[in-house]
């Protein structure tokens, strides 16, 4: 088969660490190639993040090679024909080509092969299954780079099969729609995700929530959501109600700001008001984010208006910076009103520093108060007052205010 195209090589294919791989893969004659995501990203002109490798080789023929140019490698999943090369503390994943014998849903049984068409066609989506060698030669089977350019997100061969073979595939379609689709969503591609919603709840919580996390974080998000609700599979995966319009704001919201996008604050837009626990738990997020997507989905205190600098001095000595940032996004979204106002107070965020009361229960029980709930009482009035004068009062100041108030 003909290349494509030519690419000049990018940068990350002319690092010291790439070429070294390289060399060593290739050192008894093998053609190696660069496969997934770091083609179609340098295609498209984008950063690289993860480099995968494909190679004739079978994984004991790899990690020889390796090792006779000194390179670690790990055995992270052989008998898939997946090795990991180690160089720099870089890590580059090298496969072998392979051909699916028998396909379980989710994981399938393999056989290896030195065929790179037959290694192309059991990927997911056109775009994903091009090659590119060393020298920028783009090898494109399945017309992916026209897809890719079009944004048309389409699936290799039947669209209904590949869901089959592997679930998560429907998940995917619309996780790469959100970062790469244009215009309507590919017919076949979208019939077969109507058909095969029902298989969703047989994956598990983590492949769901990595999925759905790299889909809320794209740039606007919506129209994948949107197409998820349209056939079935959002309730599959997100029974609780979708704020379309609140999340839609939130972005909005975003961009006007340029605060990056977050997957937790937006799915606690997408669920507000309504309690996450179990979401939390059936997608297996982590302790850190499920405290934080329960603290924004159901805020224990909900922000009516605009927020003014004394609010916003309140509101970020009580939660911390990260959760007022986030409750002021949310609430802008959810309520509207003066951007400048809300401009403020997200700037305020950002230059916030954690602050202590200068004063203790030890120093109302000083004075005379007995131990109680008086204790409190005094200490939160004192404190409401710090906030209101802008934490300027120093230690001596919050006891003279403390004394005047016993």
């Amino acid at each position: 088969m003909e290349p494509s195209r030519r690419l000049a090589p990018a940068p990350w294919m002319l690092a010291p660490e790439t070429v070294a791989v390289v060399r060593a893969l290739g050192a008894d004659g093998a053609g190696v190639r660069f496969v997934g995501g770091c083609v179609r990203d340098t295609v498209l002109g984008r950063a690289i993040t993860d480099i995968d490798i494909a190679t004739p080789d079978r994984p004991e023929t790899v990690m020889t090679l390796l090792a006779r140019d000194f390179i670690r490698s790990v055995p992270t999943g052989v008998a898939h024909g997946t090795v990991t090369a180690i160089i720099d503390h870089k890590h580059f994943e090298v496969t072998t080509l392979r051909v699916d014998v028998e396909t379980h849903g989710r994981h399938a049984t393999v056989a290896f092969t030195d065929d790179w068409v037959e290694d192309a066609a059991r990927r997911d989506l056109t775009f994903n299954a091009m090659s590119l060698t060393p020298d920028g030669a783009l090898y494109d089977p399945f017309n992916g780079l026209a897809d890719l350019e079009a944004g048309r997100v389409r699936f290799v061969g039947d669209a209904k099969q590949r869901i089959l073979e592997d679930h998560l595939r429907l998940l995917r379609f619309f996780r790469f729609y959100a970062w790469f689709g244009r215009g309507p969503f590919d017919a076949e591609g979208f019939a077969a995700a109507r058909e095969t919603a029902s298989l969703l709840p047989k994956l598990s919580g983590e492949r769901v929530q990595t999925e759905m996390k790299k889909l809320l974080a794209a740039p606007d998000p919506l129209a994948a959501l949107e197409g998820m609700r349209d056939c079935g599979a959002l309730a599959q995966v997100l029974p609780e109600d979708g704020a379309f319009d609140l999340l839609r704001a939130l972005v909005a919201c975003e961009r006007e700001t340029g605060e990056p996008a977050d997957s937790i604050r937006r799915l606690a837009a997408l669920i507000r008001g309504n309690s996450s626990v179990e979401l939390a738990a059936r997608w297996r997020l982590s302790n850190a984010d499920a405290e934080r997507l329960e603290a924004l989905a159901a805020p224990v205190e909900r922000i009516d208006e605009p927020l003014d600098a004394r609010a916003t001095r309140r509101l970020l000595y009580r939660r911390g910076a990260t959760l007022a940032r986030d409750l002021a996004l949310l609430a802008w979204a959810e309520i509207g009103g003066d951007a400048q106002s809300w401009r403020a107070a997200l700037n305020e965020a950002a230059r916030w520093v954690p602050k202590e009361l200068p004063i203790k229960g030890a120093d109302v029980m000083a004075l005379g108060v007995p131990k109680g709930p008086e204790i409190g009482r005094m200490l939160a009035a004192v404190e409401d007052w710090w906030i209101a004068q802008g934490f300027a009062p120093d230690r001596a100041a919050c006891l003279a205010e403390l004394k005047r108030r016993i």
